[in-house]
């Protein structure tokens, strides 16, 4: 059953993908540590699609980018994915492409905003906004839809964001948390904008988000039944398998 999940999602041409700390129990101490469940969705129903989405998990001791390598061998498609630097090597052969995540890049504006609204972190949320707004009206359409309305409506609004931000972060300090936010905009730039030129990819990675949030709170009993725990600990088991 694991097997037939596991390659029902990668058959996808566009997964997701996240890791999530989860505490364990180091055998024999009985302290604890902090591993990775790492966590691939696929999930096609805003493009239309019919498929069954499904989610398959991996552990591992660690958050070595070793560990997206292994899993992603052999894989072709689209990766949709935050911008940690250990999936870069799976990129790098141009088999695998990468789609950032807006709503990862528009957090960093937002915890500003909180703090201290500007009218940089304002215009940011509002322009990131209007292309939540699109994508909205067209969830569930074809890929081919999406595709068109995003080159019609979208694209202009992403130009015009870019030219802006390459403006405002000449005005900010290089050290500032402005500077940050919008650095790591432009720097995920062909990334984030991979939902313009290709109708199945979501303008953010909340699909693997989802996943990692139920899987922090997945029950002992759950765990049980998947095999990943023992009698003593949720997950001594799992970090031995992991060996």
């Amino acid at each position: 059953l694991l097997e037939a999940l596991h390659q029902h999602v990668f058959a996808a041409t566009k997964i997701h993908t996240d890791d999530t700390p989860i505490k364990v129990l180091a055998p024999g101490n009985g302290k604890t540590k902090t591993a990775r469940l790492w966590v691939y969705t696929r999930d096609d129903r805003p493009a239309g699609s019919t498929s069954p989405p499904a989610v398959w998990f991996a552990y591992s001791r660690d958050r070595q980018g070793i560990h997206p390598q292994k899993h992603l061998k052999g894989y072709r498609g689209v990766l949709q994915a935050d911008a940690f630097a250990g999936y870069d090597e799976v990129f790098k052969s141009g088999e695998i492409l990468e789609a950032a995540c807006w709503a990862h890049a528009r957090r960093k504006f937002h915890d500003m905003h909180v703090l201290n609204a500007t009218p940089i972190t304002t215009h940011a949320l509002k322009t990131i906004g209007e292309l939540y707004a699109i994508e909205k009206i067209i969830r569930g359409k074809s890929p081919a839809e999406r595709l068109k309305v995003r080159q019609e409506q979208s694209a202009p609004i992403v130009n015009a964001l870019r030219t802006w931000l390459t403006e405002q972060i000449t005005t900010v300090s290089k050290k500032s948390v402005t500077a940050t936010a919008i650095g790591y905009a432009l720097n995920q730039w062909q990334a984030l904008t991979l939902f313009l030129s290709n109708g199945q990819v979501e303008i953010d990675n909340n699909a693997a988000y989802t996943a990692s949030g139920i899987s922090s709170i997945m029950p002992r009993v759950e765990l049980c039944r998947l095999g990943l725990a023992s009698r003593h600990s949720c997950f001594i088991r799992i970090d031995r398998l992991a060996a």
